[in-house]
Parts: C-alpha cells; sequence; structure tokens
C-alpha cells in the first residue's frame, strides 16, 4: 500500500473509458503486427542493410516500448499493450520465418519470448517516466541508457574489413534520433533533461566499464551473436 501510495504520487492514471482502452490494446496489436512483418521483409539480401542491421537490435524496440508505455492511459494498460504488442510482432516474424521460410529458429524464439514475458513489467514501470519526482527522472534514464549502451557498442560491429563498416556512423545518427526524440517526449518538464541526460550518460559509462550485462547474463553474448 505504501508503495502505491508514492507510485501515485509519481503520476496519476488517467480516467478512460473501455472502449478507449479496448482501441489502445487493439492499436498496439495491429503496430505490433505491422512492425514484426516489416522487420521480416527487410531482414532480406534485396534490402538495404542498414534497415536489416537497426530491426535485427534492441535499441529499436526499446524506443517503440517506450513511446508505447509512457503515453498508456495507466501502468496496467501500458504493461497490457506491451505484452500484446511484442507477442504480436514475435507471432508474425516467426510464424513468417517458420510456414513461409521453411526455417525454425529455436535459440531465438525462446530469447526474444522471454524478453516478451518480462516487458509488461519494465512497461508498467515505464509509465511513471511521465511523472513527478526522482523516481520518473531515473526511470526516464533507463530507455536512454540502453541506447547509448547498444550505440557504442556499435563500434564492434564491424570491421574496417567488412563489407559494412560504412553503416557504423550512420547506424549511430539513427541512434542518436531516438534519444533525442525520447528526451524531447517523455519528460513532461523539458528542463528534467538537463538532469536526465547526464544520469544516462554516467549510468551507460558505469555499465559500460564493469561490462555489467556480460557479468550478470554471461550466454547472452553468444545468444545474440546468432541473433543478429
Amino acid at each position: 500500500m505504501e508503495i502505491a501510495n508514492k507510485l501515485n504520487q509519481t503520476r496519476i492514471a488517467n480516467e478512460s473509458t473501455t472502449k478507449q482502452k479496448a482501441c489502445s490494446i487493439v492499436y498496439a496489436i495491429i503496430a505490433g503486427v505491422i512492425l514484426g512483418l516489416a522487420a521480416k521483409i527487410v531482414d532480406s539480401p534485396d534490402f538495404n542493410p542498414i534497415f536489416t542491421n537497426i530491426g535485427d537490435r534492441f535499441g529499436i524496440w526499446i524506443f517503440v516500448a517506450a513511446l508505447l508505455s509512457v503515453f498508456s492511459y495507466s501502468p496496467k494498460l501500458a504493461a497490457v499493450k506491451i505484452f500484446v504488442f511484442f507477442g504480436s510482432m514475435l507471432t508474425v516474424y516467426y510464424v513468417y520465418t517458420t510456414f513461409v521460410l521453411h526455417f525454425f529458429p529455436e535459440k531465438e524464439i525462446i530469447f526474444w519470448s522471454i524478453c516478451a514475458a518480462v516487458s509488461p513489467v519494465c512497461a508498467y514501470i515505464m509509465w511513471y517516466a511521465r511523472g513527478n519526482g526522482l523516481f520518473s527522472i531515473i526511470v526516464s534514464a533507463l530507455p536512454i541508457t540502453a541506447l547509448l549502451l547498444e550505440g557504442f557498442e556499435l563500434r564492434n560491429a564491424y570491421l574496417p574489413v567488412h563489407t559494412h563498416y560504412y553503416l557504423i556512423p550512420w547506424l549511430m545518427g539513427i541512434y542518436l534520433i531516438m534519444i533525442v526524440v525520447l528526451l524531447l517526449t517523455i519528460p513532461k518538464h523539458k528542463k528534467r533533461v538537463l538532469v536526465i541526460l547526464p544520469i544516462s550518460i554516467i549510468l551507460s559509462f558505469i555499465m559500460i566499464y564493469f561490462n555489467v550485462f556480460a557479468r550478470l547474463f554471461p550466454s547472452m553474448k553468444s545468444i545474440l551473436q546468432s541473433v543478429i
């Protein structure tokens, strides 16, 4: 109860009708279907590799999920929307892969299914980013930190001898655009950008320096290499 009261002080859920909630969920499903199909289509040698590289990484999905979450009527609705969004997206993506391309990537399906399973919790928390207080500032910094981390790791995406080495500055530019968009849209008070950005940079430096992801998830690197 005490935690709930503190969260209510951070941000209060907006009043919404059943119809508005249902439409919001349906829109999330439609967005998931469209983006899942688009991600599968661009994952082809016939398309510019920049689209494939964006769709195959975490950044774009963190970006979309953050926006869907914060602009929901309530934290519970944000959790539902993100779950159906990733559920519909992954279903379309892997149904296409399995039945059209006749390929069943078991490890990748398990990995992304786990990500989809925990996404509602992340969405519930992320909803409070557009609120008041220190908690909202810290939550606002989390997706930006993730984008900074993955953007920094792009320097190791290709070696100079690789054909697509030229993509690195383009991809970094896209990550920068996503970061700017989140900084301009998520904080309710724009002056908070002056606090959120330094926190994000500090957190990303700490995580890079201590190699946090590799220490917490030692097997993640090999899984990601098979995914992307």
